[in-house]
């Protein structure tokens, strides 16, 4: 299962990344996360492991593989046959950024996890980028 959303967001790209990589703060503003832990020092970044509980989803452990400070980062998590891979990316446009959100599932199982659980991943990627665009341009700096 391959999916990726976009949304723009009328709010400066540092905000916007801002509020993207303060991963533990994603259960405030978005309903498809249950709790978010970071399970190290310091900020979000290059080997940092994350552990993500959403609704309906058993926990999982991501790992931070990819790293542009201020443009993007992808992580991955693996478990029960299937690795997924998410991606963020930032990009500049006039009046603020666009933001892509992408998943991507690969391994043995990944046909059967897609047809199981599919529908719910890209419910659950649009809604995310939907809250960022949210709390983005509402100004909540809690």
């Amino acid at each position: 299962m391959r999916f990726e959303t976009g949304v723009d967001i009328d709010a400066s790209a540092e905000r916007v990344w801002r509020v993207m990589t303060d991963v533990v703060r994603w259960p405030e503003f978005t309903p498809t996360m249950t709790t978010v832990e970071h399970l190290g020092d310091g900020p979000l970044g290059l080997g940092v492991r994350v552990r993500i509980k959403q609704p309906g989803l058993p926990p999982m452990v991501w790992q931070v593989t990819e790293f542009a400070e201020g443009r993007s980062f992808a992580w991955q998590a693996a478990g029960g046959g299937v690795t997924t891979l998410a991606t963020h990316v930032l990009t500049p446009r006039d009046g603020g950024v666009s933001v892509l959100l992408g998943i991507a599932q690969s391994g043995p199982l990944a046909p059967l996890i897609g047809l199981l659980v599919g529908g719910r991943t890209r419910r659950y990627v649009r809604t995310e980028a939907e809250s960022l665009k949210r709390r983005c341009e509402s100004g909540d700096d809690r």
